[in-house]
């Protein structure tokens, strides 16, 4: 709790009040007003707030993310004037608070997901979690709390017959790393530049976007498009514990980050794993300290003076020449070499945005001032919709198109702002689909076409409610449209 302000009346400051005799507002008129002036004075004015309440309400207001539990109104001020000596100390008692483990149940809970190697599932967590909470506070303050390795599950990779490792903890280890987020974040999250918006609070891929196109619009069309090789695989130990420690000192904390680092993964027949480089995708800590490792880069290239946006190992740079682009490319593959990273031979290059070909970056391809998603965006769509409408399957239309909803108006959503074709196209194939469904439950073959699209015209599908996104996208013109005219009118 802050200190009270020297300032601040104190109790034994204040001014008695005196209890007056009944009766002693009377006078030869009656009843008066029984309030004298400075009553009434005091009354009409609002009540003043003291200057250390409205302090600490505005730090909250500049840090409203952070977990209570562990932030108070004296670390945030201490974290806005900084430390002595850049460094953090005495941390692990924050980690092992109760009210942070159960803050980090909390989200692990809504996050749901599948259970770690040692079986245990988020909900048989629960059936017993004042006694799980207690015993990993108990463990974790006398240091017998020990990280379990992780599980790895390969998961497809969208429009490719590869397959990509995903990285499942423990429940358990899934609340400590929950908790050591909410100690370190803040901490971290000062140091971070601003073209940075991957898995940090209050940014997301759309800031990112925005940032682009603006970037764009303002001439930067010669590009930079980086893929670093395999890069939470490949993060080296050493490097990163260097970074944390440029900011923390508390010994055991350091340690436990140390343990989750060489943990180890189980991978089915293959047993146990060891992890001499890496932070396993999936793992809770794994985005804050990937963003952690690539921060000096960040640094670098804005002290450079380039223009780059980044959403955790998916970054880009844009510039005004090829000549300027060849440099800021150099001096990446430097920093990725000096850094134990690798560059991606094939997959990073340096293209023009304003000819044909263009460039992805986080879902969308950008080309000659247009934008609309990029392939392998709207191939992981179509697979979801041909799950969703397999001729088969035993539902009515009307229980598909409700089904298909949700899908669309989220997939809308993001990338709504997409060349118009976008929508038509899809609009015209998702209703192909349930045209051949209609085909088959007249006990008919074959995919749809020719006099289907009269007997089950376009506006048979919008009266069942079929989520058009060609009429999405005219509601959000127009929306925009009277925006424009209500604001214009207020100037």
């Amino acid at each position: 709790m802050p200190k009270r302000p020297k300032n601040r009346p104190r109790p034994e400051d204040r001014v008695p009040v005196v209890a007056r005799k009944r009766g002693n507002a009377r006078g030869a008129k009656g009843h008066r007003n029984g309030r004298s002036v400075s009553q009434r004075d005091s009354e009409e004015k609002s009540a003043a707030v003291p200057a250390w309440v409205k302090q600490a309400e505005e730090i909250r207001g500049r840090w409203p993310w952070v977990e209570r539990s562990v932030w108070s109104e004296r670390m945030l001020q201490a974290l806005e004037n900084g430390v002595k000596g850049g460094k953090w100390f005495s941390l692990i008692d924050k980690v092992w608070n109760l009210d942070n483990l159960s803050a980090a149940w909390m989200k692990a809970s809504a996050n749901g997901g599948s259970a770690g190697v040692d079986g245990q599932s988020i909900r048989q967590f629960t059936s017993s979690l004042s006694q799980q909470l207690e015993r990993l506070l108990r463990e974790l303050k006398t240091g017998q709390y020990q990280p379990q390795p992780v599980r790895r599950h390969w998961i497809p990779k969208p429009g490719s017959t590869e397959q990509r490792p995903l990285g499942i903890p423990a429940v358990r280890d899934r609340i400590v790393q929950g908790a050591i987020r909410n100690v370190l974040e803040p901490i971290f999250e000062r140091q971070f530049a601003q073209h940075s918006y991957g898995f940090r609070p209050g940014r997301g891929c759309k800031d990112a976007l925005r940032r682009v196109d603006g970037l764009l619009n303002e001439g930067l069309n010669w590009v930079v498009d980086v893929d670093l090789k395999s890069y939470f695989d490949t993060i080296p130990h050493e490097g990163l514990m260097q970074r944390v420690a440029e900011h923390i000192s508390d010994g055991r904390l350091l340690e436990l980050l140390q343990q989750y680092l060489k943990a180890g993964v189980m991978d089915g027949m293959k047993g146990w794993e060891p992890t001499e480089q890496g932070t396993p995708q999936g793992a809770v800590i794994s985005p804050m300290l990937a963003n952690l490792y690539l921060n000096p880069l960040d640094q670098r290239m804005a002290k450079a003076g380039y223009a780059m946006t980044r959403y955790a190992d998916d970054f880009i740079v844009q510039c005004q020449s090829e000549a300027e682009a060849r440099v800021a490319l150099e001096l990446i593959h430097q920093w990725a070499k000096e850094n134990g990273l690798v560059v991606h031979p094939t997959k990073t290059r340096i293209v023009d945005a304003t000819r044909k070909g263009g460039f992805d970056f986080l879902g969308y391809h950008f080309e000659r001032g247009m934008k609309w998603p990029r392939k392998k965006s709207l191939v992981k769509l179509k697979e979801s919709i041909r799950h969703q409408t397999h001729r088969k399957q035993g539902q009515s239309i009307g229980q598909v198109i409700a089904g298909l909803t949700p899908l669309m108006r989220g997939w809308f959503e993001y990338f709504k702002h997409s060349q118009p074709s976008t929508f038509s196209e899809l609009d015209g194939w998702i209703r192909g689909r349930l045209r051949s469904i209609l085909r088959k439950h007249q006990g008919r073959k074959g995919r749809a076409r020719g006099s289907d699209h009269q007997r089950w015209s376009n506006a048979y599908f919008d009266q069942l409610g079929f989520y058009s996104l060609v009429k999405a996208r005219v509601m959000v013109l127009q929306s925009r449209c009277e925006t424009t005219i209500l604001e214009s009118r207020m100037r």
